[in-house]
């Protein structure tokens, strides 16, 4: 599929990863609306590429239903979706103050993979109705989950819990859609350098980059956004989680 044209939706485009896609695909010539929570954040980078800006909750089905609709209305039914938002909190299960609140474990799994849900089965419901590209294909969807749904680390519990839920979803979403012509990949990041790596202390980021084996940094959001569009363009991934990590594997802490 060449991006060239189509219209694309890019969740958690405000920051990080999010928002290196938002503005790759825009230089390749799609027409982006961008999704946050996030309303300064969101908007500034929909100013940057051209594209449409609008907060968007992707836990709540009106929220992102509203959303889909003004994308439409501006853009088309979008052909690409990427699924950037999520949280990263971190909790030992069981702690200090005892039983980690079942609030807090429900919190991530309601935006990491219900959210991701959400805007797949909307994205999907619109690429349906679209007539066939010359490929053949109709549209394609690529979430984001992460090597945390692997290797779990120590107080990742609910963040493993939900990025694993992604991964699962993956090829099961891809035979569900493949009799429509959707395809669905799933990108597993390591650690990339997004606010949340960089904003901690020095020492600490250098420890963690030296954990990489090759090569031994953080990964970039740009080479986020790049896999992102090989996989948009080559009609033969789909239905697999592709790891993005320079070949870590997570210690337990």
């Amino acid at each position: 599929m060449q991006i060239q044209g189509l219209s694309a939706i890019v969740t958690g485009g405000g920051s990080g990863m999010g928002a290196a896609t938002a503005r790759h695909l825009a230089q390749q010539g799609a027409k982006v609306t961008v999704l946050d929570v996030n309303e300064d954040a969101v908007l500034k980078v929909a100013h940057e590429i051209g594209g449409l800006g609008m907060v968007c909750d992707v836990t709540d089905s009106a929220s992102a239903e509203r959303a889909f609709e003004q994308a439409r209305a501006a853009h088309g039914a979008a052909r690409i979706a990427v699924n950037c938002a999520g949280i990263a909190p971190a909790q030992r299960i069981v702690g200090r103050e005892g039983a980690m609140p079942l609030e807090n474990f429900r919190r991530v799994i309601e935006v990491n993979l219900i959210g991701t849900f959400n805007i797949l089965r909307l994205a999907a419901a619109d690429m349906a109705k679209l007539d066939p590209l010359d490929s053949g294909e109709r549209g394609v969807i690529v979430n984001t989950a992460s090597v945390a749904a692997y290797e779990g680390q120590v107080g990742q519990a609910a963040y493993a819990s939900s990025k694993g839920g992604v991964v699962a979803l993956t090829i099961c979403a891809a035979r569900d859609l493949a009799r429509s012509a959707i395809r669905v990949m799933t990108i597993a990041p390591g650690l990339i350098g997004t606010p949340m790596l960089l904003n901690m202390p020095q020492e600490v980021q250098d420890s963690l980059a030296a954990s990489v084996p090759f090569p031994k940094r953080f990964g970039r959001p740009e080479e986020y956004a790049r896999l992102v569009q090989h996989i948009v363009e080559n009609e033969m991934l789909n239905g697999d989680v592709i790891r993005l990590d320079g070949a870590i594997r997570m210690a337990p802490q």
